[in-house]
Order: C-alpha cells, then sequence, then structure tokens
C-alpha cells in the first residue's frame, strides 16, 4: 500500500511512530497521542545505513513483525490539511528511501479510551535488503553501541526509545527493548577503557 492510497481525499491522517518518531517526528502536526496497535511487535531486526549506520557497519533499528498476541505502543500525530502531504513527502524520504520501510495501515488505540482511529505506520519487512532478522540481545545491543550514521549514535536511538517508554508507558513491559538497552549498556564501559 502507498501513502497517496491512504490519503486521496482525506483532509486529516494519523501516522503512527515506533522508533525515533516518538521523540522526533521533525514534521508539522496538529496533535499526538500516545496508545498502542495491535498484532505486532517491535524488534532491532532492521539494518540501517544511513541515520544510525553506514554500510560497513549498519546500525540497527526497530522494524514492526506480526504477532496475533502482540500490541506496540508508541505515538501517533494527527495531521490536517496542507500538513498531510507535507509530511507524507518527508516520510517518504525519511523512512522508505533511506530506510526502506513500507507502508500499512493500522488500527492505533489511544491510551486515553478514545475510539480507535485508522493509521499510517512504516514497516520494514525480511523481504527488504536492509533487514538484519534475528539475533540475541547481547548481540544486537553490542552492534548498536558501536555504530554511528549521519543522524548520530544508533545507542542514543536505543537510550531514546526506552526512555520514552519509561516516561509515557511505565506500565507498559517491553522485554525485548529493555534486553537490547542492558546488553547495549553493558559493552559501553569496554568501548571507552578501549578508546
Amino acid at each position: 500500500m502507498k501513502p497517496q492510497d491512504i490519503v486521496i481525499g482525506k483532509t486529516s491522517l494519523w501516522i503512527f511512530g515506533y522508533g525515533s518518531l516518538v521523540w522526533k517526528p521533525d514534521f508539522k502536526y496538529k496533535r499526538s497521542k500516545v496508545g498502542h496497535i495491535q498484532g505486532y511487535k517491535r524488534r532491532f531486526w532492521h539494518g540501517d545505513n544511513f541515520h544510525r549506520g553506514n554500510d560497513e557497519l549498519p546500525g540497527r533499528v526497530v522494524t514492526l513483525m506480526e504477532d496475533d498476541d502482540a500490541t506496540t505502543w508508541g505515538v501517533a500525530f494527527e495531521v490536517t490539511g496542507t500538513q498531510v502531504e507535507e509530511s507524507l513527502q518527508y516520510l517518504n524520504v525519511r523512512e522508505a528511501v533511506r530506510g526502506g520501510y513500507a507502508t500499512r495501515a493500522v488500527d492505533f488505540f489511544p491510551e486515553d479510551g478514545q475510539a480507535p482511529v485508522t493509521a499510517l505506520v512504516y514497516i520494514a519487512t525480511e523481504d527488504n535488503p536492509l533487514y538484519l532478522g534475528p539475533a540475541s540481545p547481547e548481540e544486537i545491543g553490542a552492534q548498536i553501541a558501536v555504530c554511528r550514521g549521519e543522524t548520530g549514535h544508533n545507542l542514543e536511538y536505543l537510550l531514546r526509545l526506552a526512555q520514552f517508554m519509561r516516561q509515557c508507558c511505565p506500565r507498559v513491559d517491553d522485554p525485548h527493548l529493555f534486553a537490547v538497552e542492558a546488553a547495549a549498556l553493558a559493552v559501553v564501559p569496554y568501548l571507552l577503557v578501549a578508546q
């Protein structure tokens, strides 16, 4: 599905972020809401050779994997009027062209209990050339600890996502995210000594 397929005739659109969009949307929006989508789990299984890594040493960023029993928390942003086209043009470059993500429509459930809304979400699938696949938290954490791209350190990406979950979703457990965070932080002292 292409973003324009969802947008035709719309004066407003919700965009769901579950990775860097939760703290750095970089597009104008009317309002945002914390909430979740169902049927997907967040995993550090996608490679990044631009924002948080390079061709020689790709970073690891999150994507969503289908799982009927899973829930992923994040932020949905409502864009309206001219913001719809502007945000989609920006995200097409940030997420699709540079990140290798495709788009899907999902039901977003706001934390405040309001009715769910349809939201656009960017997901990298297994057939993507940047897809790295599963690995242990220790392997993922060690890779994240040493990678850097045009946007900054891969570790910053991980720590900001974990911080978002602790601050905005304190009652939600995200075992994969927190295991990767612990593994990456365990490596950092050794990297500092090696310098």
